[in-house]
């Protein structure tokens, strides 16, 4: 009995290996690569096996019939192939596609530099606008020390790219700053207005630019601002320059904030201790406010409101090139409201909206006088260039914006992005002068809609389409603006994108009063970047041309005769190289610029390299600190190569031949975090132009007085003092920010 159960189970053993069919193959990905550790099963089964360091697998199975087999692996997509399991092996092999994802995926950078402490790609965090040396604290001071940017020491702007300082838009969680610069002062740069710890990121594009935004032919600054802080916190600040008082109070679940601010800002003392070129008869002095209101709504959205408003007069003086003994006298008196509500909300399903408004109201009051030794406005002298000197202007310019974006991910990072905004601008003036009052208003309604989309075909190439329909009520005019941006991942953290795009502007308005028929400005971008970004390394070098195919042309004996005849060309590279890493607590960047650029716009009577643009220029910027002392040092070198300037004792075909001496500036500014009572304190010390290098922004020329060769004389424009000085100490209770500044500095 016993042999014949014996044989009965060794038939039955027989018939179950009889029945195992055998599955091998092999797994690769796309790119031919042998993949370790995948899985590979039958659906629906427990039979199967990982591939093995050769990428090769087999197993055995009693399975019949049709089925599945499954292969998996991290990283990658999960693919299903049919098999037929009957008496033979069965051989098959796996090819897997990469899953996109966002931590592997190439970034679509659109020639972008992005300050953030966050996002991914950032080659800037939110506090090296804050720290660097000679900047003061200024957002566009900093940028200028990036690839693109020049500093034209005697406006304030952008200047990007050979680009003037009207063709770059600065925008505050989506909608445009109509004023985002301090009111002009004839020969003397302004800051900004907007502290850079309103923001928590910050994207500057020196071209091909996103198509969610428009109205600027070279540029686009976006700042977005803080949402509700972690914790509630007092802040003062104290500065021969000015005091400063602020209140952030968050609720106590976290889910809403307050806060305002108090600033004034007055140069009387600064003025004694640092003497200035200029006379300013009246003492710079600004009042400035603001208030913020964030709440987070149930489903993790956002709605925040900011406002702002500064009120502020200056007076100026210098010797006049046209009378020996008078002087040239310029008053201001500004008032400035910009106010920008935001709302962003998770609608589910991969759904997200936002919607932004704004308010912009700016009023300059500029008065003008010919004064003489007594400083007293001087009477008709019938010398038509010393009378007409005189004037007032009234100017008041109203801006309103709305804006709407939806967004919509799809796939696995996949996003569309669209949405409309309009505009309604509205300016008017009075200008007085010896020959009459001239009054004058223009309105323009613009409106525009938009699409994008972040296409990732792999992980390595992505795609970002875009276009741009635009229409201004004032031109009676619309344009089609498409862009497009294709990146491809080389390495880990390296990748070239090469980015199109048509970019319009309407013309300044103030050239639009008599409504003349003329379209809007065009400049067609063409840029190629390669990149390397790691935690510790950034280099980044981009080649770009910038077509400028209209301009507008203005006649010199009727300046608002106007028309699309200028055009203009802007040619370079520029290099960037950032590292954190190779000193200890040491930081530096190295910033250089090529441009070759000419334009023949508004009153030029050539194609030539404009006053604003320097064919070579660079910054390097140092920052040291020590963790143990809580103390920073930081340095900035800027320099540049002389640019135009005009010279009315050329001849008519010598026009903008003469260059101004190089320019070059050493900074330094030191910061100390001590710890004062309850309060945390940071005590910042800056000195502007250490070495106390010459200057030289331009020059102005008299209209008729002679020197002994009978060239008409001139005066240099240079800064109102060789150098300038930094002190202030700020306090703040409630938050201490010390892991902050460390973390910046790692």
């Amino acid at each position: 009995m016993k042999a014949i159960l014996l044989f009965i189970a060794g038939m039955i053993l027989a018939g179950l290996l009889k029945a195992q069919v055998l599955v091998k193959g092999t797994v690769k990905d796309n790119k031919g690569r042998i993949l370790a550790g995948a899985n590979i099963a039958l659906k629906d089964s427990y039979d199967g096996t990982m591939s093995d360091s050769t990428g090769s697998f087999s197993f055995k199975t009693t399975e019949k019939g049709n089925a599945l087999l499954v292969a998996s692996n991290i990283g990658y997509k999960t693919m299903e192939l049919p098999v037929v399991l009957g008496t033979d092996s069965v051989v098959i092999s796996f090819i897997l596609k990469e899953e996109i994802n966002e931590l592997k995926a190439v970034i679509i950078t659109a020639g972008s530099y992005e300050a953030s402490d966050k996002k991914k790609g950032t080659v800037l965090k939110a506090l090296d606008i804050a720290t660097t040396a000679g900047a003061n604290a200024d957002i566009s001071a900093t940028i200028q020390t990036l690839p693109g940017a020049q500093k034209v020491g005697e406006q304030e702007g952008l200047f990007i790219r050979g680009g003037s300082a009207e063709e770059a838009k600065i925008i505050i969680d989506g909608t445009v700053v109509n004023n985002f610069f301090y009111s002009s002062v004839p020969g003397i740069s302004q800051r900004g207005r907007f502290s850079p710890f309103l923001f928590s990121g910050t994207v500057f594009s020196s071209g091909g630019y996103s198509a969610l935004y428009g109205q600027a032919l070279s540029s686009v600054l976006s700042l977005e601002s803080l949402d509700i802080p972690e914790k509630s916190e007092l802040q003062v600040g104290l500065s021969p320059l000015f005091a400063t008082v602020g209140l952030q109070q968050v609720a106590n679940n976290k889910k809403s904030s307050y806060g305002f601010s108090y600033n004034w800002t007055n140069l009387a003392v600064y003025q004694k201790l640092v003497p200035q070129a200029p006379d300013f008869f009246k003492v710079p002095d600004f009042h400035t406010a603001d208030m913020n209101y964030r709440f987070k709504t149930k489903k993790n959205g956002v709605f925040k409101i900011y406002a702002y408003y500064n009120s502020g007069t200056l007076g100026v003086r210098n010797p006049s090139l046209d009378s020996i003994g008078l002087w040239n006298a310029f008053s201001l008196k500004n008032q400035n409201l910009f106010t920008n509500l935001s709302f962003r909300q998770f609608l589910g399903n991969g759904w997200k909206i936002n919607i932004a408004a704004s308010v912009s109201y700016n009023k300059d009051e500029i008065l003008t006088q010919v004064q003489n030794q007594q400083y007293q406005a001087v009477p008709i002298t019938n010398i038509s260039v010393i009378d007409q000197t005189g004037y007032s202007l009234n100017a008041n310019q109203w801006m309103l914006q709305g804006r709407v974006v939806v967004d919509k991910r799809f796939g696995a990072i996949n996003t569309i992005r669209f949405g409309a905004e309009v505009w309604n601008n509205a300016d008017s003036s009075r200008f007085q002068s010896m020959n009459g009052l001239f009054p004058s208003s223009v309105n323009d309604f613009y409106k525009a809609g938009f699409a994008e989309a972040d296409l990732y075909i792999t992980n390595e190439l992505a795609f970002r389409p875009g276009v741009r329909i635009e229409h201004s009520s004032l031109l009676n005019k619309m344009n089609v603006a498409p862009r497009a941006a294709l990146s491809y991942k080389l390495g880990k953290n390296s990748q070239v994108t090469a980015d199109y795009g048509i970019f319009y502007q309407t013309p300044e308005r103030r050239y639009l009063i008599n409504q003349p028929p003329v379209n809007f400005l065009r400049a067609d971008h063409y840029i190629l970047t390669y990149q390397h970004i790691s935690s510790s390394y950034t280099f980044r070098v981009q080649a770009f041309y910038k077509d400028y195919v209209s301009l507008l042309k203005t006649s010199n004996n009727f300046p608002t005769t106007v028309s699309n005849a200028g055009l203009g060309y802007a040619k370079g590279i520029e290099l960037f190289w950032r590292d954190k890493k190779t000193f200890k607590n040491f930081d530096y960047w190295i910033s250089y610029s090529y441009l070759d650029t000419k334009r023949d716009y508004n009153n030029y009577t050539a194609l030539v390299q404009p006053t604003f643009a320097a064919t070579h220029s660079g910054s390097v910027v140092l920052k040291k600190f020590w963790v143990k002392n809580m103390f920073g040092v930081n340095w900035s070198y800027n320099w540049s190569t002389g640019r135009p300037y005009f010279n009315p004792n050329r001849n008519s075909k010598d026009f903008l031949i003469d260059r101004t001496i190089a320019y070059s500036s050493n900074n330094f500014s030191l910061n100390w975090l001590p710890k004062i009572g309850k309060a945390n304190a940071v005590v910042v010390l800056g000195v502007n132009n250490v070495f106390n290098e010459r200057q030289i922004f331009g020059y102005n020329y008299s209209s008729r007085l002679r020197d002994t060769n009978g060239d008409l004389i001139r005066s240099e424009i240079n800064p109102p003092a060789d150098r300038s000085f930094f002190l202030g100490i700020f306090l703040s209770w409630g938050v201490d920010r010390s892991q902050q500044n460390i973390n910046n500095n790692l």
